[in-house]
């Protein structure tokens, strides 16, 4: 496979072109009267036109074809994502499934959390989602991903962004598995900073965002759009595959990040210091401090505190917690949380570590050690929800069929 380039950075104003065709990136307009080579001029939209210029998300991208050529969208009764969480309703299928959730699509305002399992590439269809943003988690098997911008290699231990709107497609190489954050109505941020200045956690610059990549290809039996919208899922056919974005410039773009390029901070004398340090992206709510989603991880690191319960304390808190493992084992239940297993900790529901965990850290020496080596676990590697706005995270399990299993 030939090394991918990427632009790094996170939320910069980025620009780029296919080396391809040089010049496809027109001068100092956005829509000229005719684009360099014939393309054509799209501007898609992340935010509202008059947000301030702080929160203002969109990009121009310069396609051999509009987006607009398509057959019309027919409804795909076969599956969708749930937006009522009250529907609890299994499904036994490969595929990707809503696990829990909370707030309301059509409101624009919530989130879900879904798991994938595939083996088989989109051959000649793509999808994007009209309800939000998606942060993909790969724990298994890497993901080629195509998008508008260019192509991201995404493999266990990374995150990926796909914007609201954004279509992308992905090829696998092997069995692959995962989890997918989803938030409605907000897009995800590097979480402010405080008292810890201006440097630590994730640092903006590891954030790499894809180069211009098009292909110009006819799809002779037809190239297949799937839209979710609502929670619902909707199919169209063109004749040309989506992917032929020539040249772009905007800061909406899908985006990629290297877990173990997370500089950690941690307590250094006695107590813990809230999980609140290990937020890499959060989603923020209209009520300042409090988030519609963090992404949270426990990575590796060193533990020294003093006279100090080191591994996660029993607690009950007002957010909802998913968790997720990618590799290795979770301090606080090494015999019984799997990779690519999940939990759910409702609002003020108790949890913390078992019992075996318990007594050992209760009487180890406390000692300087490595904590978490070999590996990453979300809210974790974590999922951490704040809901006090929406209520609970409630249990779904649904089946979106854009990623599938050869039987």
């Amino acid at each position: 496979m030939t090394e991918l380039k990427y632009i790094s950075g996170f939320g910069n104003e980025c620009a780029s072109e296919d080396p391809r065709c040089p010049g496809a990136l027109p001068e100092g307009q956005n829509n000229p009267q005719v684009c360099p080579y014939n393309l054509y001029a799209e501007q898609l939209s992340g935010s509202a036109f008059t947000c301030p210029r702080s929160t203002n998300k969109r990009s121009w991208l310069y396609r051999i074809l509009p987006s607009v050529c398509h057959k019309p969208f027919e409804f795909i009764d076969q599956g969708h994502i749930t937006h009522n969480w009250d529907e609890v309703n299994p499904d036994p299928n490969q595929g990707l499934h809503t696990l829990c959730g909370a707030g309301d699509i059509r409101s624009n305002n919530g989130l879900a959390i879904h798991v994938f399992l595939c083996n088989t590439s989109m051959e000649n269809r793509c999808f994007y989602n009209s309800d939000g943003d998606l942060l993909i988690v790969p724990q298994k098997g890497k993901l080629l991903i195509y998008t508008e911008f260019g192509k991201m290699l995404v493999q266990p231990n990374e995150i990926c962004v796909i914007q609201r709107g954004m279509r992308f497609s992905i090829d696998v190489f092997e069995e692959t598995r995962g989890y997918i954050l989803e938030v409605y109505g907000v897009h995800f941020e590097l979480p402010d900073l405080g008292p810890i200045g201006a440097n630590g956690l994730a640092n903006p610059r590891d954030f790499l965002i894809p180069v211009a990549w098009y292909e110009d290809r006819q799809v002779p039996g037809g190239y297949t759009v799937i839209n979710k919208h609502q929670g619902k899922l909707f199919a169209a056919r063109q004749d040309v595959s989506p992917f032929n974005v020539v040249a772009w410039h905007g800061n909406y773009t899908p985006y990629k990040y290297n877990l173990e390029n997370f500089m950690v901070i941690n307590s250094v004398a006695f107590d813990h210091a809230d999980p609140s340090i290990f937020t890499v992206l959060t989603a923020k709510s209209v009520r300042p401090g409090v988030a519609i989603a963090d992404f949270v991880i426990f990575p590796p690191r060193w533990g020294v505190a003093d006279k100090t319960f080191r591994p996660p304390y029993y607690h009950r808190n007002c957010m909802s917690e998913f968790m997720g493992l990618i590799k290795g084992r979770y301090e606080a239940k090494q015999g019984g949380f799997l990779p690519g297993g999940g939990s759910l900790h409702s609002p003020m529901t108790p949890h913390g570590p078992d019992a075996d965990c318990f007594e050992k850290a209760s009487k180890a020496k406390l000692a300087p050690e490595r904590i978490a080596d070999g590996t990453m676990m979300k809210l974790s590697s974590s999922f951490k929800t704040e809901l006090q706005s929406m209520g609970q995270l409630s249990l779904s399990n649904t089946l979106l069929l854009h990623l599938h299993l050869k039987r």
